[in-house]
């Protein structure tokens, strides 16, 4: 019965505030990708919490968004050195750190998680903070190929869970995918794309009803969202090209540049984004629909992990950089 009662409260009390601004946020994650969202969320007056479990890692955070900070400073405030050191103040002000998250969602509007890409992890995450975490707070995952749904399952609020995917560098990309399943409220969903707005950003809804399409019957959480769901099979195609001898990959990058006026060709961009990150998408993917041809894995890229051949942070890809 006490278990009862409070899920009726929590569902009254959410009804009744959901819809109210995003304003504090929770950013579960101080790598690059987090620290990122924190320095958008804090420079448009949102009050940010950077949680990690490693105290290192956020006191390098911080110091990396003061960093990013003072190159902002010195284009925009170039001839006004006080309002420079005003605006860092400002910001900096707007951020916290904490190595507990339990413990800094009770006021939280948001919690966003910007950490490892895997399920289980993600899950159990979001499993502990659905049960400290008030009843309004919305939770979203900022994953860039797990399905939403999956990692949603965790916790009781289906209603008020989403996906809000950044690129990297934050600060300086404008899109945001802002990702609903079948159970996240219209309230929600609203919500996360005026907090991307709020943020300075562009977002692009990743969210399609059946009704709006009565033949065809639509799935929701799309793998990899819109852009990944392009952009990923496009390079594995080129890869497969490669492999059966129908162009270098110095001719694919260049015939891609020049013929579809992309600023970097496929090759170049799988060793920017990582040959790791990549093949762990697809992984994904083909475990989730092993029939898609357009899933389909790459020995090539196979071989080029398993050598430690990452791409540009290794030095080494299917370009070498050292």
């Amino acid at each position: 019965m006490a278990f009862f009662t409070h899920q009726v409260i929590r569902g009254l009390s959410s009804s009744a505030v959901r819809n109210a601004a995003i304003k504090h946020v929770t950013i579960i994650g101080g790598g690059q990708m987090g620290a990122g969202i924190a320095q958008v969320a804090a420079t448009t007056g949102h009050s940010v919490v950077l949680v990690d479990t490693n105290e290192e890692i956020l006191k390098k955070s911080a110091k990396g968004i003061e960093g990013s900070l003072k190159r902002v400073v010195k284009k925009k405030f170039a001839d006004k050195p006080d309002a420079g050191a005003e605006f860092i103040a400002k910001v900096m002000a707007n951020v916290s750190i904490s190595t507990d998250a339990a413990s800094v969602v009770g006021s939280t509007d948001l919690v966003l998680e910007a950490i490892v890409e895997n399920l289980k992890i993600k899950q159990g995450l979001f499993g502990a903070l659905d049960k400290v975490a008030p009843a309004h707070t919305i939770f979203a995952s900022n994953t860039s190929s797990l399905p939403i749904t999956d990692i949603a399952s965790s916790t009781s609020r289906l209603d008020r869970f989403g996906g809000l995917h950044f690129f990297n560098p934050v600060p300086m990309m404008k899109l945001v995918e802002v990702i609903g399943t079948s159970a996240t409220s219209q309230e929600t969903f609203d919500s996360l794309l005026a907090f991307s707005k709020a943020l300075g950003k562009t977002p692009v809804s990743c969210k399609v009803r059946s009704s709006d399409i009565p033949y065809y019957t639509i799935h929701y959480d799309t793998p990899g969202f819109i852009v990944n769901r392009l952009l990923v099979p496009y390079m594995m195609e080129a890869i497969r090209l490669h492999e059966r001898g129908h162009g270098s990959k110095e001719d694919i990058d260049i015939a891609m540049k020049l013929g579809a006026g992309y600023p970097m060709g496929p090759f170049e961009l799988l060793d920017y984004v990582g040959l790791d990150t990549a093949k762990f998408i697809m992984d994904g993917w083909v475990e989730k629909d092993p029939g898609n041809p357009l899933m389909q894995p790459s020995e090539m890229l196979n071989k080029l992990v398993a050598e430690g051949k990452f791409g540009k942070k290794t030095g080494e890809g299917f370009y070498k950089y050292k």
